[in-house]
Formats: structure tokens, sequence, C-alpha cells
């Protein structure tokens, strides 16, 4: 397959597909099914309905849906017309979709009213119908007569595709800037790693308002001329018949895997029956060594591991499949990017170090939108991204060390979360752990909440005596909490900046 120009703009890369595989089905929602030559006569007509509307080259929208047929469409057709669309979750409080409608200044907010909490918002933002394509569950709240719509950058390639906007729940939401050349180097990188061919077909309820799901699942599925399956949620029993059936690639956070592995033990399944199925990918959250092993052992395929952020587009880095490892890397740094490990002297560190991750390459966003502050502290002169990300490079992998921010220091050592939670995992118990620092004192405490298995009745207590077993002083967790899920996005990303709230206030 000639995967797409990096150079090119996803409209128009996608106009090739559309010519040549226009008979070829494109997105599956259900029993519905739409070709590559019905999307793109679909395209036509959401284009002009945004443009009857009063939507300007430049100008932002807000799309509120879960994963189906209605979010790509009105994706794409923005990005015909230079809009920059603004894909968000549905599932946002009130509080979070105004505060971006507000920043983003969105000239036009729709909504796909298939789901109930975007049916709320509409409702409660006076959204009237607005039918496109033959679906007839689009709403449209006022246009904003004061918005006023951005220049357009000069090279084509280089104007907003999508704009995305990173938690909000620490503070005010950043809309993250990514251009058509971001999102194009993704899809063909992406596609040439996985092999993907019009042949394939792709399940995602990895949602859509996020980068994995938009980038590296939609676009690159679609700039491939596969099939992309889309879930609005994730269901394991309804995947798995999925995966036995029609799917070829399945990619998820770790939440999913565990998941597809709790649906197989209750059915009697320790090993999946022979299907289509020939990719399995993970990202989003550390992968701990168990669970990685028990996915490879129940599907017969390796679990590949990979690294990216929103503000990358997000793919840093990706275990390839013709060389799976057995430790949980995320792999070789991906083709065309430059990276480096920096100290807190502000020099890279030794190899085999862990340091703060700098990434340079074509992935790296345009900026943080009306934030120029925020731009510039995270992107230097010479164009190099500071993830926030502490790494190690070992064995030709990058190791994942953690947030910067949190890095906990205890008693002058340095604990990195995820090396406490490695252990934790290893805990018969224990399903997933997340650590977090507590300040004491002057110091720093080490807090780890624990979600078990199901039917498992370990204790806090004797959670900890496992993990003092196994770790330096210095490292072992003050406290133990077990709690029956431990709060996560709907990406299934956990959220540690809620812990670590829970854990101030003990």
């Amino acid at each position: 397959m000639q995967s797409p120009s990096p150079h090119a703009r996803v409209d128009r890369a996608l106009d090739q597909v559309f010519r040549r595989h226009a008979d070829r089905p494109a997105l599956l929602e259900g029993d519905e099914v739409w070709t590559y030559g019905a999307l793109d006569r679909h395209l036509a007509d959401a284009a002009a309905m945004l443009a009857e509307r009063g939507c300007r080259p430049g100008d932002r929208i807000v799309i509120a849906s879960e994963n189906s047929r209605a979010l790509a469409l009105l994706f794409l057709a923005a990005q015909r017309l230079d809009i920059w669309p603004v894909v968000v979750n549905p599932r946002l409080s009130a509080r979070e979709l105004d505060q971006i409608v507000a920043h983003s200044g969105a000239r036009l907010t729709l909504f796909n009213t298939a789901g109930a909490p975007a049916k709320a918002h509409a409702e409660r933002l006076g959204a009237r119908p607005a039918p496109v394509a033959g679906l007839d569950v689009i709403a449209a709240g006022p246009l904003d007569v004061d918005a006023t719509p951005e220049p357009l950058d000069d090279d084509p390639a280089e104007r907003v595709a999508a704009m995305l906007y990173t938690s909000g729940t620490t503070g005010a939401p950043k809309g993250v800037m990514l251009s058509h050349r971001n999102l194009m180097f993704n899809a063909r990188v992406t596609a040439e790693l996985r092999g993907l061919t019009p042949e394939d077909c792709v399940y995602t309820a990895l949602p859509m308002s996020h980068v994995v799901g938009l980038s590296s699942l939609l676009l690159t599925t679609l700039l491939s001329g596969g099939r992309l399956r889309l879930a609005d949620r994730f269901d394991a029993a309804d995947a798995f018949r999925l995966v036995r059936t029609e799917t070829t690639m399945l990619t998820g956070v770790p939440a999913t895997w565990q998941r597809l592995l709790e649906h197989m033990r209750a059915e009697g399944m320790e090993t999946a029956p022979p299907g289509p199925l020939r990719y399995l990918s993970v990202a989003g959250a550390p992968l701990d060594p168990r669970l990685k092993a028990q996915v490879e052992a129940a599907f017969g395929l390796p679990l590949l591991n990979a690294y990216g952020i929103t503000e990358c587009a997000p793919g840093i880095s990706s275990v390839r499949e013709e060389a799976p490892r057995d430790d949980t890397s995320v792999g070789p740094i991906l083709p065309g990017l430059e990276t480096r490990l920096m100290g807190p002297d502000g020099e890279e560190v030794a190899p085999g170090e862990v340091g703060e991750l700098h990434v340079r390459g074509p992935n790296v966003m345009k900026g943080y939108y009306r934030a120029p502050d925020l731009t510039r502290a995270a992107i230097d002169p010479q164009g190099w991204f500071n993830t926030g990300d502490l790494a190690r490079m070992e064995a030709g992998g990058l190791f994942i060390a953690g947030r910067t921010k949190e890095l906990i220091i205890r008693s002058g050592f340095n604990v990195y979360p995820p090396e406490v939670e490695a252990v934790l995992a290893d805990h018969p118990d224990v399903a997933q752990s997340a650590v977090v620092g507590r300040a004491r004192d002057g110091n720093e405490e080490v807090v780890a909440y624990v979600q078990l298995l199901p039917g498992a009745r370990a204790t806090g207590a004797e959670i900890m005596a496992f993990a003092a077993a196994r770790l330096t002083a210095y490292k072992r967790p003050c406290e133990v909490v077990i709690m029956d899920a431990l709060p996560a996005a709907a990406t299934g990303k956990l959220l540690k900046h809620k812990l670590k709230e829970l854990a101030a206030t003990a």
C-alpha cells in the first residue's frame, strides 16, 4: 500500500481514497454501513449545511458526540471548509463543555442527539435539528454572531485540522491545535507500522474526542482504505464477538484488555477461537507485565505497546510487529522524530538514566490556542516539545517512568510511581493500581490506591506487606486504599489528579 504523503492535507488525501475505493465499506455503525462513495456524498451535504449556517474558514465549531458516523461526518466536513473542528466528549459536565465553547470562541456547537448526554446538552443550549445526509440525529445550537474567524496559514498543510482540549480538571483546559501535516504524519507512520490495507477492519470504542481514537484510528483507517467499526462505548461481550467475526485490529487501554479477559473467564474460555484478528495494541496507561502475558496467551498474538501524547498527534514510539518485546517498553522512537532526555540541570542525561522526554518533528502541534505563554513554555525556539514525561532508553526501547509532576521525592530519593504500580500488579488479587505522593511534614509519602479483581478479598495491610518484601524502604507505600473502581476518563485512562486530591485530604 502506498501511504499518504505526510505533506498533504487530510481532505485531499481522502479525495484520492474516495476515488480508489468508492464501493468499499468505510464506516460501520451497528447495522449501518457507509461506503467510501457514500461518505464522500454525505460530506458534500454536511459541508453545505455548515456553510449555509454561516460557518466560515477559520471559524471553530464544537462537535459533541460519541463515536458515530455523525461525528466522523462533521469532523471531516469541517476540514473541507478550513473550519476548525473541536471534538469533545458529550459526557462532559455542563461547566466543562461551556468552558470549551467559550474558550474556543465557537461559531457553532453541534450535537449527536442519539446519545443521552449529548441530547441533554443540546436541550440545555436550545439546539435545533440540523439533519444532513440522511442522519436525523444532528442538532445545532445558536450561531455565535460575534465569533471571529482565525487567519489561515499560507501553507494549506499547516492549517488547523483539529483542535482537542486536554483535561481541564486540574486547571483551565488547553486547546491543542493540530495541523493537517501533524495528522498526516501520524497516519502515514501508523499505517506503515501496522501494515494497514483496505482488507483490514479496525474496531474502536476509544473515544474519538481523544487523540488516539480520532487520529490513530479514524483517520489512519480511512486514509488506508480500511473499514472502521464504531462503538459508542466499550462492551466486552460485543467486542469479543466482533474479534471473532470481523475485526483484524484492536487497540485499547490496559483496562480494555482486562475486561476482555474477564469476559472470557466468565464464558469459561482460556483462549480465543481462531478468527481474523491479527494485530493487538495498547496505549494510554502503564502496562503491567502480568496483564501483557495473559493477553498474549489468550489471543496467541503479541500485545504491542505504544506511547504518545495529544500534542504530538499523538505517536512518539511503538513496539514493532516484527520485533515484539517481552518487557513493558513502549518501543523504539517512530521514524522521522528526534528525541532527547533532559536532566534538571538542562543537560542530556547519561545513557540508561531517567530524564524528561523532549520531542521534535512533524508531529509536534502548532501550539495551544490563545495561550502563547503556555506554548512557549512547552516548545522551545528550536522546536523541541517538552512532553512532561520522565523516561529512559534501554535495549533500543523507550521506557516511561511517569509524569514529571507525579514524581515523588521521599527523603531525598526519587520514587517513580509506575515502578511501585508494577510491583502491586504482581499481587494475585490486584486488577490495577495508582500510586501518588502526599505531602507530610516537609516530606512526601507514597500512597497506593488499588482495585481488586472480581471476588478477591485482599486487605490493604496484606498488599502493603507484599510490596514491602519487594521494594526498598523509601519506595514502599505508607498506605494502601482499596477502592471499588479507580477514577478513570472515558478512554480508561486513570485520573491520578483525583486520587492526589483524595490523598491530600486524608
